[in-house]
């Protein structure tokens, strides 16, 4: 199959790379540039597993073909720890013990980076309908809701 270039920054390094016509947004950072924190859970855009924020907003990566990327700015979970340092929301995450497994947890807490980058200081009913796209089946949403709620609460 051929492939095509094309042009991306992804969590603030720029990649030039070669993506075949059929892959996916997804394969392209787990086996094109080695970021494997972006899981696939359901390969069909229905569980959040593989979100990531595409251009400020958040995407299932497994619906995105690699090619709409060209000249996209990615974030994935990879750039979410910084400088040695666990980022705020994951900080939560673990203070609000807001997963068990952690197989949905980066999908889960790109959905929660987007919301609070586009409201700052969001509602209870807004932290949930944010994270509706995103399925856990261990811990209930209780925790991953009041984790969001910290995160929140302290950028006051």
């Amino acid at each position: 199959m051929t492939k095509k270039p094309i042009h991306l920054t992804v969590n603030g390094q720029e990649y030039d790379t070669f993506v075949s016509e059929n892959a996916t947004l997804l394969i392209l950072l787990r086996e094109e540039l080695g970021l494997t924190g972006t899981k696939e859970g359901c390969g069909a855009g229905e569980c959040g597993a593989c979100t990531v924020i595409f251009n400020g907003k958040p995407v299932n990566s497994c619906m995105v073909l690699a090619l709409e990327c060209e000249g996209a700015r990615i974030r994935t979970i990879e750039g979410e720890y910084a400088n040695g340092e666990l980022s705020d929301l994951q900080k939560a995450f673990l203070e609000h013990n807001a997963f068990q497994c952690g197989f949905c947890t980066p999908g889960m807490i790109m959905s929660a980076r987007a919301l609070l980058e586009a409201n700052p200081h969001p509602s209870r009913k807004e932290i949930k309908d944010a994270m509706e796209g995103n399925l856990c089946r261990c811990t209930g949403y209780e925790s991953i809701v009041c984790a969001i709620e910290s995160v929140g609460v302290s950028k006051s």
